[in-house]
């Protein structure tokens, strides 16, 4: 599959109403079903492209997320799912661009960089896959390289509950209440605008995952 160009991809002006109708239902039904309650939204920049970093223990976690802010969160996609037009074009205007499953990761990090340079905000998961329990997991370097490479901030979020909403094997959605706590950005800049060197990249991912680990610890306790 050819590479698609991020910065093309979804852009339309149909495509950005069609999140923001999508977005107010799910995140309206997140409040009432799931009881949702958002801390730190004054940390969410209200201009330019930044990348949100949060935690991951369900995949409900990305409906979750898009409360953060009413803009338009871009996040990869399997490019299988657009082989199906109607499916295709729905999950492109909910923000969703395609990443060729096992392909290097180059693939995936170059198409990032395009949606932050688009100027839009970038959901990336550190931890990679789902995990569970209280604690953070080592991170994948992936986020702390986008970040470098492109300036942006980081604004990492710590989201309580979702496992217990959609466990792992299932396709049940269970009520449980949801908390999801924002922390400050955390600015990538790499000292006199050069390369990013692989210790940067390290420093950048560990701060990244202490920074979770409180906030993570924090919805963790307003739930309870």
């Amino acid at each position: 599959m050819a590479i698609v160009d991020s910065r093309i991809v979804g852009q339309s002006r149909s495509t950005k109403i069609f999140y923001a109708v999508v977005r107010a239902l799910v995140v309206g039904l997140c409040r009432i079903l799931l009881r949702l309650r958002v801390v730190g939204l004054e940390n969410v920049p209200k201009t330019g492209a930044f990348g949100v970093a949060p935690t991951h223990r369900s995949t409900i976690v990305i409906p979750v997320a898009s409360a953060a802010t009413r803009r338009r969160m871009r996040f990869m996609g399997k490019d299988s799912i657009w082989k199906f037009k109607v499916i295709g074009k729905a999950m492109t205007g909910l923000g969703a661009f395609p990443v060729t499953r096992g392909s290097a990761d180059l693939e995936a990090l170059k198409r990032c960089i395009a949606v932050l340079q688009s100027g839009e905000p970038l959901v990336m998961f550190p931890e990679g896959t789902r995990h569970y329990g209280p604690e953070v997991q080592p991170l994948f370097d992936g986020a702390a390289y986008v970040a470098l490479k492109t300036g942006v901030p980081i604004v990492p979020a710590g989201i309580s509950g979702t496992e217990d909403v959609m466990r792992s094997g299932s396709k049940a959605i269970r009520f449980k209440k949801c908390r999801m706590v924002i922390g400050k950005p955390i600015v990538a800049e790499v000292p006199g605008g050069g390369r990013a060197s692989r210790e940067q990249i390290a420093e950048l991912t560990v701060t990244l995952q202490g920074e979770l680990q409180k906030l993570l610890d924090e919805a963790n306790r307003l739930i309870r």
